[in-house]
Order: C-alpha cells, then structure tokens, then sequence
C-alpha cells in the first residue's frame, strides 16, 4: 500500500516562498511519476506540476512556470515544490500524487495515490 504524506503547507505573505515536501511509503518510489495538484476553494483541482521517475523530466502548469519547481530524491523517497514569488492565486490545498507509469501526465485521473493535501495560504 503506498502511503504519501505532505509537509512544508503554511501562510505566507504576497511574495514570498514556501518548500512542500511528500515523502512516499510502501512501494518502490523511482516506479512512479510524482505530481503536485492544487484545488482552491470552489474550485476543480488542477495539475501544477510533475516529474519524472528519474527526475530528468518535468512539466508545470503556465501559470507556475518560473516561479515553481520540481524536483526528488530516489534515495530518500521523496518530492519537493519549490515555490517562489507566491500570488493570492496560488492560496489553495496542494496534493502529491503518485503515477505508476512512464510518461508525465497531467490529468488528475491518471494518478494512482493521492496524499491527504497541505494547505497553502498566500496573502495580498
């Protein structure tokens, strides 16, 4: 059973930087695309950002590109979000989620395991 489990979540303000971080349990980590989505409130949840298994890969979302970045560590099962120059608009829960393939997909549905989310605030 793979288990993902998000940290780094907080209030920032307008500006400012946070590191999310999703350490992965239970199964061989380096089998799975890794991916961060977000859903604001009354909002559908949307692709941010993903990696590939070996971390040569990556793909964001437009309005993340250049101030977000992807990146893991095999050895230490785990996948990060740099995010920088943070904008009230990016104030939503953020998700890791797991893809046991071998291409980045962006789409929700694709993704086999899902972390519980951390919330990220970001004020004006």
């Amino acid at each position: 059973q793979v288990q993902l489990a998000e940290s780094g979540g907080g209030l920032v303000q307008a500006g400012g930087s946070l590191r999310l971080s999703c350490a992965m349990s239970g199964y061989t980590f380096n089998w799975y695309v890794m991916g961060w989505f977000r859903q604001a409130p009354g909002k559908e949840r949307e692709f941010v950002a993903a990696i590939s298994r070996s971390g040569d890969n990556t793909h964001y979302q437009d309005s993340v590109k250049g101030r977000f970045t992807i990146s893991r560590d095999n050895a230490k099962n785990t996948v990060h979000l740099e995010m920088n120059s943070l904008k009230p608009e990016d104030t939503a829960v953020y998700y890791c989620a797991a893809d046991h393939s071998v291409i980045i997909q962006t789409t929700a549905r694709e993704y086999d395991y899902w972390g519980q989310g951390t919330r990220v605030t970001v004020s004006s």
